[in-house]
């Protein structure tokens, strides 16, 4: 493991959340041993209005001055990570004229990068790492400024147009190509990037296991109505036409989804039935007790070019509690073969779901818990120092 480096992550998400997230967890435990400085995504002017309005949830005193920009966060791994938040930028992803696009994210990337340089300077974060995570349009422009000795784009998903604008894909192939390395989390993710610079890597996501551990089951339920559960966003990948068709044909077993309701027409479509309930996000310490009361998890997300880069994170959290899981056939993750079920159609989705509940074991419990036990973060966060490694 790399030990006495400073460490700068331009990040796309807030350290705090509902959710696990790879960056935090990876972030957390290379803490232990390094100088780490969150940098937290960018939120604008109307997030500072929505969350005034109570429909958000940003960091507004933060954002504003009236608290601390910069703290310091108590990890769950036991190490300490400066955290800072950005003054509110101007709201411009929806802008179609580029021109006008470009000259006023000059505004907000000045913004940006002096308050970075200043947090620098105060902390004395010489010769830094500077790992990007999922940000190409603040990662491009800070590259090389920051007196960084190692750039590393951390890409843990597809791009996609949809709040963006079609932009992103030229910024993500620009800065692609002219950072010092690419961190993927699954194959096929990094053989697109291997396209832009061949100094792209693969680390796949991990479970905190220990966390989980606690949680696991040692037997298998004997429910009359089996639980098919899911935990997670409910969004543009999730296929409502299969979950639904399962849901018509099982009438004997019950569904429940845990999450942010992302896409209403899931809701709108599903809570008709009445073995469906829906349930509000849940704090991610709560989740593996949650996850050991179903009888099978789900991972129903659509089969298409940009879900073929997720390798999905609650892949082993269900596993790590011995929960057997069934998903869609969405990314080539030859690893889980004979450890969880794949669903070629429909039909098959409703098939895989019976098998998994009839031929459940203590056995296949212990495969499933001792296969996840292999992909915790700890080990993950090991490949990813002998990466940065490779580039300091």
């Amino acid at each position: 493991m790399i030990k006495g480096e400073n460490i700068i992550c331009i990040s796309n998400t807030s350290w705090f959340g509902n959710y696990a997230k790879s960056t935090v967890q990876i972030l957390e435990r290379l803490a232990i041993n390094n100088n780490v400085l969150f940098v937290e995504y960018p939120f604008s002017i109307k997030d500072v209005i929505s969350t005034l309005r109570g429909k958000q949830n940003a960091p507004v005193k933060r954002m504003l001055g009236l608290e601390k920009s910069l703290q310091i966060i108590d990890t769950n791994v036991g190490s300490k990570v400066y955290d800072l938040v950005m003054p509110p930028v101007l709201p411009l992803y929806f802008l179609k004229n580029e021109k006008l696009f470009n000259l006023l994210f000059s505004i907000n990337t000045f913004i940006y990068k002096q308050k970075v340089k200043k947090t620098i300077k105060k902390l004395r974060f010489e010769n830094p790492i500077v790992i990007t995570a999922y940000n190409p349009f603040y990662g491009l422009t800070t590259l090389k400024k920051l007196g960084e000795k190692a750039s590393i784009y951390y890409c843990y998903d597809g791009v996609e147009s949809g709040f963006f604008g079609k932009r992103i894909f030229e910024f993500e192939n620009r800065f692609s190509e002219k950072v010092d390395g690419i961190i993927t989390t699954s194959e096929y993710l990094n053989s697109e990037k291997k396209k832009l610079n061949d100094k792209s890597y693969v680390v796949k996501n991990g479970v905190d296991f220990p966390v989980f551990q606690p949680f696991a089951k040692s037997e298998v339920f004997e429910n009359k109505r089996k639980k098919v559960g899911y935990i997670g966003s409910l969004d543009g990948r999730f296929d409502i036409d299969t979950v639904e068709n399962a849901i018509l044909k099982l009438s004997d077993f019950d569904f429940e989804f845990t999450g942010d309701l992302m896409n209403a027409k899931v809701k709108q479509r599903l809570e008709k039935y009445e073995n469906v309930k829906f349930f509000p996000p849940i704090n991610q310490n709560d989740v593996p007790k949650l996850l050991a009361t179903y009888d099978v998890g789900i991972i129903p997300y659509l089969v298409n070019e940009v879900n073929r880069n997720i390798y999905p994170l609650k892949i082993n959290e269900y596993l790590a509690v011995g929960v057997p899981l069934v998903m869609n056939a969405f990314a080539d993750l030859p690893e889980f073969e004979g450890i969880v079920s794949v669903s070629l159609d429909k039909e098959n989705f409703i098939t895989k779901l019976v098998e998994e509940t009839k031929n459940d074991s203590i056995e296949k419990i212990k495969l499933r818990i001792g296969f996840a036990k292999s992909n915790s973060w700890e080990a993950r966060t090991e490949s990813f120092s002998k990466i940065l490694e490779k580039f300091i």
